[in-house]
């Protein structure tokens, strides 16, 4: 299964306003068995989105299983995310007190408070998406990684390790 054969469930959310409840209990989706923020994140929020269809329109959906991992802040640092969106991560890394103050506030909160995001960006294994290619990639999330990157260079205050969801090959 891939983005593609979910474009009838795609339009069902945007034409009948189909909640995230209901999206999650679709019959297409039953075999995936995803942690609600990774449905919410990539499917529900961003499965249509224009570049992520781009990007990862042939990635084989069923072939992932999602856990929750911490990440040494030095993995972000100069991680990729999709062609089709290459260089947000930089351009939001250029300002991150303007990326946080366009958030609600409990998101610069928590950066002032914990040195990390409030909610967990979605990574990728890059071996998902050519067998040759190692590490990992932004998925979803790359406003997130960018304010990361901005607050290292500017010296605010940055968390040594951080929660992230990591796709990688294989079923559960």
């Amino acid at each position: 299964m891939n983005l593609n054969d979910l474009r009838p469930l795609m339009e069902r959310r945007q034409d009948g306003g189909l909640s995230f409840e209901r999206f999650c209990t679709d019959p297409a989706l039953a075999h995936l068995q995803w942690p609600d923020d990774v449905l919410r994140d990539f499917l529900f929020d961003h499965g249509d989105h224009g570049p992520s269809v781009d990007d990862y329109a042939d990635f084989d959906l069923s072939a992932i299983t999602w856990t929750l991992e911490t990440i040494p802040a030095a993995d972000f640092l100069a991680m990729p995310t999709g062609q089709s969106e290459a260089a947000l991560i930089e351009h939001i890394a250029k300002n991150p007190v303007h990326w946080v103050a366009v958030r609600p506030p409990e998101i610069g909160r928590h950066w002032e408070a914990h040195g990390t995001w409030l909610r967990p960006p979605l990574l990728i294994d890059r071996h998902l998406l050519d067998p040759g290619s190692s590490g990992l990639q932004v998925l979803e999330g790359r406003t997130r990684v960018g304010v990361l990157r901005g607050r290292h260079r500017q010296q605010q205050n940055v968390a040594s390790e951080h929660q992230s969801w990591v796709g990688r090959p294989g079923r559960p």
